[in-house]
């Protein structure tokens, strides 16, 4: 089987070292009025009745794949999305962001293209990017790496961190568009160096190209929460970002609940394609989103209401519902099989 480790990241081993570095970081806590514990997809900071909501992170290995493609236009709506999207699981509105763009050797040509796509993101989401870092660091980095620091506000009261959710509140998926920017190093060990597929190869028996669907930028979701937060007086319990981890994200809402999947999308092509290169089910669906690029959970007498809301900008729909399998999550995969974790 083809894991995720094999392809060079130890969730495992990340998971240590973050927590190496909290040890040391957490003190520095109390110099401020800090509202959420380490771990949640965004930080806030109390400042009067409102609370300053900061992310920050970067595009990834799917840097690599623009490289083959020789495109460079979309990895900077990667970069926006995977700040902007942790900065709404707090229930904050993003505002501006800061760009780091660190490279072996200037290269304009390159840079502009990345910046279209820098441009496209604060667009998509309503930000402005407000100032930024190049660095040419020719002894660490290899052709370049691209991350941002983002800024929302949210009023105090306003405020979701997940505390509220409770057994029988139901999950609402809002699709993704693909891939996004997590899991590539797995996706591009299992198609492009164990199966030795051509970036610019068809999927079978489809006319996708596999470096294009590798490569479609992360969903932007700031305009439907955005709508559903200020225009709406619905009790959102939590927000959820599926990014690297797949379904294990939902875990950093809430430990003591579980969480019951069983009606999730057809998987896009590209997940198949994975898939069918001896990568198992449990792996895909803890790696990848698998189709769902955000989760709204509410109480089940809303959920309706909110799905209809929802589906004005997006394709949203029931997913499944919490229940009381403290810190376990079901999920009845695309081949009908049920795993647990």
């Amino acid at each position: 089987m083809v894991t995720y480790s094999e392809s060079g990241v130890d969730i495992n081993l990340e998971e240590v070292t973050v927590s190496k570095l909290a040890e040391k970081l957490s003190p520095t806590l109390k110099n401020r009025d800090i509202i959420t514990d380490s771990g949640h997809f965004a930080a806030l900071v109390k400042m009067g009745n409102k609370a300053i909501a900061m992310s920050t992170d970067g595009v990834g290995s799917k840097i690599l794949v623009a490289k083959m493609m020789e495109k460079y236009d979309t990895v900077g709506i990667d970069c926006i999305a995977m700040v902007v999207n942790d900065i709404l699981c707090v229930g904050a509105e993003p505002i501006a962001l800061v760009d780091y763009l660190a490279v072996e050797k200037p290269d304009p040509e390159i840079a502009s293209q990345i910046a279209e796509g820098l441009a496209k993101g604060a667009e998509l989401s309503n930000i402005a990017i407000i100032g930024g870092e190049t660095a040419s660091l020719p002894e660490i980095v290899n052709d370049f790496d691209l991350a941002g620091c983002g800024i929302g506000f949210v009023d105090i009261d306003d405020i979701i961190t997940g505390e509220e959710i409770e057994e029988n509140d139901i999950l609402i998926g809002i699709e993704s568009n693909g891939i996004h920017s997590n899991g590539l190093s797995l996706a591009r060990k299992a198609l492009l160096e164990d199966a030795q597929f051509n970036v610019n190869d068809k999927i079978p028996n489809t006319n996708l190209i596999v470096g294009e669907e590798l490569l479609k930028p992360t969903e932007i979701y700031v305009k439907p929460i955005i709508n559903l937060l200020k225009n709406h007086n619905f009790n959102i319990k939590g927000l959820v970002h599926i990014t690297g981890g797949g379904f294990n994200n939902l875990k950093r809402l809430k430990k003591d609940v579980g969480f019951e999947i069983e009606n999730l999308p057809e998987p896009h092509e590209i997940f198949k394609l994975i898939y069918k290169q001896n990568v198992a089910l449990e792996e895909m669906y803890t790696v990848f989103n698998m189709g769902i690029g955000f989760v709204v959970i509410v109480n089940e007498e809303e959920s309706q209401e909110v799905i209809n809301i929802l589906s004005k900008d997006c394709n949203a729909y029931k997913i499944g519902k919490v229940n009381s399998n403290k810190g376990k999550i079901k999920i009845k995969t695309f081949e009908n099989v049920e795993i647990e974790y």
